[in-house]
């Protein structure tokens, strides 16, 4: 059970880096993050970060 909300969580977080590094590059426009390299850099850490609690959250123990 705990394992399903830890990868609900790391999903969640990967959706929300994405649209940082989209808004980042202006590919989706609309908020002050519009434009902004560092956002995509700070969607790009979280994404590998949720990423990798994913990955372990999956694995058998």
């Amino acid at each position: 059970m705990l394992k399903n909300i830890i990868k609900f969580f790391a999903v969640l977080f990967i959706l929300a880096g994405l649209v940082w590094v989209l808004q980042g590059l202006s590919i989706l426009p609309g908020s002050y993050m519009s434009g902004n390299p560092q956002w995509a850099i700070n969607g790009t850490i979280t994404i590998v970060i949720a990423a990798v609690i994913f990955w372990f959250a999956n694995r058998k123990a």
